[in-house]
């Protein structure tokens, strides 16, 4: 890719590769149960979003670093079909990432398991051969990398995004170079002990001046900008799947604030397309191309009900 290639979003995070069990019930411990379906898929949060914003017809790459091995050549091409640049990959001698995720049928819900032994260091960080992209998307899973490419967006005058579902390590030292703060209720409530998104917003903009999000799942979004709050709720579908609604979530929110849309329709643009996304099994099968998102806005809803 040349350097003075124009990208509408340059993200960094892990590349995990989903075996997702569809399952009538969770077993209890002990139990054997066989799987009433089986999809294997790429997955992780900023690759979700790189896929995402290309299906609605914005340019993205991705910096990441995955195994010399089937697996993370798997994740790679299945990038690559969806138009994501990924030059910025870099291949190293561990195993690349595997997710395993149980899915209840009826409820949608989902538990998954990461292995994971690879990680993205500053030094794998090429920032000479980057383009300048409008957003950087980043997860805080390699704290020192993460700093150290936030720092450059910002001398570089390119907006910074972060996702964080919940609490695995200290990434708030990020915090203060971060422009769109988008996290999962999961994660802001146990970090700013508070028993509400409200309260946790008004302790996460004491070190955070950028605009931030609290999603709360089937409850709705909760956002603050210029000193007010904004709250969006949840759309009701006949939802299948949840893995990765929460990076559906950025992918509405991020297209809208590619096309300077005001945070109420950032907010509202992130709700329908993880709606969208939880009609269908896995974390990237249900994210929509325009024709289907403009569908959605326009439609009464009732055909995702059935």
């Amino acid at each position: 890719m040349k350097k003075n290639k124009t990208i509408d979003c340059l993200g960094m995070g892990i590349v995990p590769f989903d075996l997702l069990f569809s399952v009538n019930k969770y077993p209890k411990a002990e139990m054997k149960i066989d799987a009433a379906d089986f999809k294997m898929q790429g997955g992780g949060p900023i690759p979700n979003v790189t896929v995402g914003l290309s299906r609605l017809d914005y340019s993205t790459a991705l910096i990441a670093v995955v195994g010399n091995d089937v697996i993370g050549d798997l994740g790679i091409s299945e990038l690559e079909s969806e138009k994501v640049i990924c030059d910025f990959v870099i291949k190293k001698k561990q195993s690349s990432a595997v997710a395993s995720g149980w899915i209840e049928k009826d409820s949608g819900r989902r538990t998954m398991v990461l292995s994971r032994k690879i990680f993205i260091r500053p030094d794998d960080l090429m920032l000479s051969d980057y383009p300048i992209p409008k957003i950087i998307h980043l997860d805080g899973r390699d704290m020192p990398a993460t700093l150290k490419l936030a720092r450059w967006a910002k001398k570089s005058g390119a907006v910074v995004s972060f996702d964080i579902g919940s609490i695995r390590n200290d990434v708030s030292s990020v915090f203060p170079l971060v422009d769109h703060l988008v996290v999962a209720d999961s994660y802001a409530l146990p970090f700013t002990k508070s028993r509400t998104a409200k309260q946790a917003i008004l302790k996460l903009k004491k070190i955070c001046k950028g605009t931030i999000i609290v999603t709360e799942g089937i409850k709705g979004s909760l956002g603050f900008e210029n000193e007010q709050f904004y709250h969006q709720p949840a759309y009701k579908v006949n939802t299948i799947d949840t893995t990765g609604a929460g990076d559906a979530f950025h992918v509405g929110y991020l297209y809208g604030l590619l096309k300077n849309k005001r945070l109420p329709s950032r907010m509202k643009l992130g709700a329908v397309v993880a709606a969208l996304k939880c009609t269908k099994p896995g974390a990237r099968t249900g994210l929509p191309n325009v024709k289907q998102l403009n569908k959605f806005l326009k439609t009464d809803l009732k055909s995702y009900m059935s």
